[in-house]
């Protein structure tokens, strides 16, 4: 894997393939780059992948002060070391801190967000709530170990059916075990960060918005609130999947994000 150099130094690695247009893929919070193993090979006929594993994951570097914003920088430092205009693709947790990157990078030519994780700042429920799954993560890691918090997060956090974490098992579980024990850190910074929407309502750039058709309502209306805001945005649902559609519908998702592209 190549690295580049982040705005505090860290070096960020990232994995370079094929040939066509820049995109660069930024993953969710549990994982590393092979998160997108499934889809990559569709993707990489049409564009110049660049997948990012973010820091403290993979061959990533990390630092002892963690926050959101350094993570903005890193894919930032990313974007702008490519010699022309890129798409950048977020998922998860990776959606917030691409959409974020949008505001910084100066060579952007279109935004992806799938299902980006979204805590407005008014959601007092939402909030509470988060907090109380990181204490029992937190509690988890502890007492049971990688495997079982992992568990934990997805069925009583994200609330993925039985039948996705089975397919989760044969594609990227590897990956989410070994990361899970940074998801505390970042489900905190998240917390705090205070999602605010009106800060993007001058984001100038062509957005596409997936959810799946089974997702959360958090999940949707997350999107529903960035369509009301980003000027330039369309929403994709996904029919009959929910938040990891790059893995239980990888042809699909791929099908999109190439469309898309190309208009």
């Amino acid at each position: 894997m190549k690295t580049v150099k982040s705005a505090d130094g860290t070096l960020i690695a990232y994995e370079k393939t094929g040939e066509g247009p820049p995109l660069v893929l930024v993953h969710g919070g549990t994982t590393d780059h092979t998160s997108w193993k499934l889809v990559l090979p569709t993707l990489a006929k049409h564009f110049t992948v660049y997948a990012i594993d973010r820091r403290g994951r993979g061959k990533s570097g990390d630092s002892s002060d963690y926050r959101l914003e350094l993570e903005f920088e890193d894919v930032t430092a990313v974007v702008d070391m490519i010699d022309e205009p890129a798409i950048l693709l977020g998922h998860s947790s990776g959606g917030l801190i691409s959409l974020e990157t949008a505001l910084r990078a100066e060579n952007l030519s279109k935004l992806i967000l799938n299902e980006p994780t979204i805590i407005p700042k008014e959601d007092e429920k939402l909030n509470t709530a988060l907090e109380e799954i990181i204490v029992k993560l937190e509690s988890v890691l502890r007492e049971r170990g990688n495997e079982e918090a992992l568990e934990f997060f997805l069925e009583n956090l994200q609330k993925i059916s039985p039948d996705i974490i089975e397919s989760l098992r044969k594609t990227s579980w590897s990956a989410m075990v070994n990361e899970i024990p940074t998801l505390p850190r970042e489900l905190k910074a998240m917390k705090d960060h205070k999602f605010d929407a009106a800060r993007f309502k001058d984001l100038a750039v062509p957005a596409m918005l997936i959810h799946g058709s089974e997702s959360l309502p958090r999940q949707k209306n997350a999107i529903n609130i960035l369509h009301k805001t980003l000027p330039e945005s369309t929403i994709m649902e996904l029919e009959g999947q929910s938040h990891f559609a790059l893995i239980t519908a990888p042809d699909l998702f791929a099908e999109k994000v190439i469309n898309f592209a190309r208009e």
